[in-house]
């Protein structure tokens, strides 16, 4: 695992998140229309808070959309922690690295490759950040 560097934008926007939720934040990913908050294990409930109200007060303060994502020490469960709401019914990680995303019917399929393979790259990225992965593939 490579050591996780943080810009001036993303530590100024980590008080603010842990301030309001009162959770710990474990990474913050910012993007150029969303935040990415990934928080330690167990508390995402927390960080959202009830009826997200802490999610909506945080969408207000930063002016930006933001998804709070709760990280798990498994790659299979911390890769479907990040494409929920889309459910996939199995993931498998093969022993070089690949891990696959088996099941979805179509319309799941095309939203979690999106554009391009953008949502594809993207969360390939965020979970090489974790776990020993080379790629993620959906079939």
């Amino acid at each position: 695992m490579n050591r996780i560097k943080f810009d001036l934008t993303t530590i100024k926007y980590i008080p603010i998140f842990e301030n309001v939720t009162r959770s710990h934040l474990k990474d913050c990913i910012i993007g150029e229309s969303s935040i990415l908050f990934i928080v330690q294990e167990g508390e995402a409930s927390k960080a959202i808070g009830k009826n997200g109200q802490n999610a909506k007060t945080l969408e207000r303060m930063m002016k930006k959309k933001i998804k709070i994502v709760e990280f798990s020490p498994e790659v299979k469960k911390f890769v479907s922690n990040l494409i929920y709401p889309l459910k996939v019914p199995e993931i498998e990680e093969k022993e070089d690295g690949l891990l696959l995303l088996k099941g979805a019917d179509v319309s799941i399929k095309s939203m979690l490759i999106g554009r391009n393979a953008s949502n594809l790259r993207n969360t390939e990225s965020i979970a090489k950040r974790y776990f020993e992965i080379k790629e993620i593939k959906v079939v």
